[in-house]
């Protein structure tokens, strides 16, 4: 089992998110990530192998800021790598995502006979190619954009999505798969499982 973490507040998200991750252990993962957005733009660190080796990761390429997502992925589409490890990000969108997206081998043909190009095996990269066309073409806000994207997804899935563009708001969304927020005094958090998250809320 995948495991999920997101916090929106004032404190450093980073070590939130890998305290969160490290309370998911038990759940088994092959490859863990953040995506914490600064200065603009959300940086995504992520590595194939257990939490210490992302946190060595980190001591090389430092995630600063206070709006962010971690995830410990145990394999499903796509092999153990550094590359198939969430968050996932396109254009502006960094997911992370726990479950399965049935219907990903024609959404995987839809998004490159319109010209996408993916950089993972994942299904998880599908969703973050959805919201980005949809914010691109328009939508609203990043609620919206997600709420189209999954009207073309199919299967049990928990979302987070973050968008460089707005800083402040992380959006979830869940079928089937586990999913708590958690609330903090001037901050708030999303998880798999309310473990991650007990102590801070």
């Amino acid at each position: 089992m995948c495991g999920i973490v997101g916090y929106v507040g004032a404190r450093q998200a980073t070590p939130i998110l890998v305290d969160g991750l490290r309370r998911l252990e038990y759940r088994g993962y092959d490859s863990a990530g953040v995506s914490v957005w600064a200065d603009g733009q959300s940086r995504v660190v992520r590595c194939r192998g257990k939490l210490a080796a992302l946190e060595d990761k980190l001591q090389q390429e430092p995630a600063p800021g206070t709006i962010g997502i971690g995830h410990t992925r145990w394999a499903t589409h796509g092999r153990p790598s550094d590359e198939n490890a969430h968050p996932h990000k396109v254009g502006a969108i960094s997911v992370i995502h726990n479950g399965i997206i049935e219907n990903h081998l024609a959404l995987r043909q839809e998004l490159a006979a319109a010209g996408a190009t993916f950089t993972s095996e994942t299904d998880t990269e599908l969703f973050a190619h959805l919201i980005d066309r949809a914010v691109k073409a328009g939508a609203a806000d990043l609620t919206t954009a997600v709420r189209q994207a999954l009207g073309k997804v199919r299967g049990a899935y928990a979302f987070v999505v973050m968008n460089d563009r707005d800083p402040s708001t992380l959006v979830a969304a869940k079928n089937a798969s586990p999913m708590v927020v958690g609330l903090g005094d001037g901050e708030n958090y999303i998880a798999s499982d309310v473990t991650a998250i007990l102590s801070e809320t």
